[in-house]
């Protein structure tokens, strides 16, 4: 389940919106152990060493700081 959204997403260096909102819906159902939260957190940290780039994020669109082009 959530293991194996977090294997493919950590394997390819992306994670989707639509592999992002999957996760989610399976948290929301509480069809996940603790096995799947280990998964979740490896991903959460292999986003925050920037291993991994998730799509959501990258769809904001951030003001520029001024003198920024």
């Amino acid at each position: 389940m959530i293991r194996e959204v977090v294997q493919q997403a950590i394997a390819a260096g992306y994670l989707s919106l639509e592999a992002e909102n999957e996760m989610q819906q399976i948290f929301s159902s509480s069809k996940c152990d603790l096995a799947d939260l280990d998964a979740f957190m490896s991903l959460q940290l292999a986003a925050m060493a920037g291993r991994v780039r998730q799509e959501s994020l990258e769809s904001i669109n951030f003001p520029k700081s001024p003198g920024q082009s």
